[in-house]
């Protein structure tokens, strides 16, 4: 991590680091964290710490969590973030399926929803239904935002509590392709009807939350990238559609007009069957041709095919798969999706295998990377992906 630096400019870039450490504690179970812990490892004064603990405490986001054992001096205070200051949502709009979870500071799921939905039904409907599922799943009703009666439950069954949780923004999380800057949606493979359509900003007025909108596979890839995955990964996702979100030098990679990872539609089969995003022998055409003509093997060397020609474009040093065919028939799509990669990495010298595994998290992977779309900035953990020569402590001083 990136040394602070002690400007009134990046007050909010060094809470950012004070807040990720205690999160990273947090998630790995650690009893807290101390001030001089803090200090030492953000490189910012004791004295900038404590200023910034006090702020972060006075906003209920850090709390004590006990004294540490003295070593000669004053026994030292541990510092722990509080998850359940804020929550955010995270919506996974899928051609046919919705999945909303409701996620607390350190990105642990207290609450999730499910509802088929149908995303050829137009812009209204879909929008209407995500409303209603948001709101039900923070315990919202009506654009007042008004407390239900029928309080939202955790995925324990256990009620939430008497009031409506914090929540601080809702990230949504779509087949691209998208403009992740501006919320807007392109022409989603099968549904021309959405081009240019301004989802964010319909879902924020709707909402009364703040809204991020990205493509799916780029919101599971955050997620994994956060829980640290590797440096340099790709994010296969196999469902209704195929594409991929790519983690390079520790970043999400977007590219520059925010279309990176249309994985799908790289050709493979010139003439080959047609696909739905115009062109023909698209590798997603393929793979679901495959997959509904019941053969999972062809599908899987279809996607190895793609994926080694991704890793040996990006030299990237793992392949993680998702999706809901891919997570049907896990060990059949890992094996065969690396065993083509482990022959294309052979056949090209090298000598460090390339690892290919099923994506952790499930089916609600995609939801609860949308959820990061809204915590991440707030740990500083949102950054897009640095060339190979930069570091991240030369870029401190343009952070805010």
């Amino acid at each position: 991590m990136g040394g602070g630096a002690n400007l009134r400019a990046l007050r909010g870039h060094n809470a950012a680091l004070v807040l990720d450490l205690l999160r990273r504690a947090a998630v790995g179970g650690a009893e807290g964290v101390s001030r001089l812990e803090l200090a030492a490892r953000t490189g910012l004064t004791p004295q900038a710490v404590s200023k910034i603990v006090a702020r972060l405490r006075g906003d209920g986001l850090v709390a004590d969590a006990g004294r540490r054992a003295s070593t000669g001096g004053k026994p030292a205070t541990a510092l722990r973030l509080v998850p359940g200051a804020g929550y955010a949502v995270g919506l996974h709009l899928d051609r046919d399926a919705l999945t909303a979870v409701l996620a607390d500071l350190t990105g642990a799921v207290v609450a999730e929803r499910r509802a088929p939905l149908d995303f050829g039904a137009g812009a209204d409907a879909v929008v209407t239904a995500a409303v209603g599922e948001v709101r039900a799943l923070t315990g919202t009703a009506g654009s007042d935002a008004s407390p239900r009666s029928d309080r939202p439950t955790g995925t324990d069954g256990t009620p939430l509590g008497a009031a409506p949780p914090a929540v601080l923004g809702v990230g949504v999380a779509l087949p691209g392709p998208l403009d992740h800057e501006a919320g807007v949606l392109h022409r989603v493979t099968g549904f021309p009807e959405w081009d240019g359509y301004p989802l964010r900003d319909a879902l924020a007025a709707r909402l009364g939350l703040p809204v991020a909108v990205d493509k799916d596979t780029n919101a599971a890839a955050l997620g994994l990238a956060l829980g640290g995955a590797a440096e340099s990964f790709a994010y296969l996702h196999l469902g209704t559609g195929l594409g991929a979100g790519l983690v390079l030098g520790g970043g999400l990679y977007r590219g520059a007009r925010t279309g990176a990872g249309e994985f799908g539609h790289q050709v493979l089969q010139l003439d080959g069957p047609p696909c739905g995003c115009g062109d023909r022998g698209c590798v997603e055409a393929l793979c679901l041709a495959a997959v509904a003509g019941g053969d999972l093997d062809e599908a899987a060397r279809v996607l190895g095919t793609a994926a080694g020609n991704l890793v040996a474009l990006l030299d990237i040093d793992l392949v993680l798969l998702g999706g809901r065919t891919v997570f049907a028939a896990e060990d059949l799509f890992v094996r065969g999706v690396g065993a083509v990669v482990a022959g294309r990495t052979r056949r090209e010298g090298s000598r460090t295998p390339v690892g290919v595994r099923g994506a952790p998290g499930g089916d609600r992977g995609v939801a609860e990377g949308a959820a990061q779309l809204v915590l991440a900035p707030l740990f500083g953990r949102a950054r897009p992906a640095l060339p190979a020569h930069s570091r991240q402590s030369d870029l401190t001083t343009n952070r805010t």
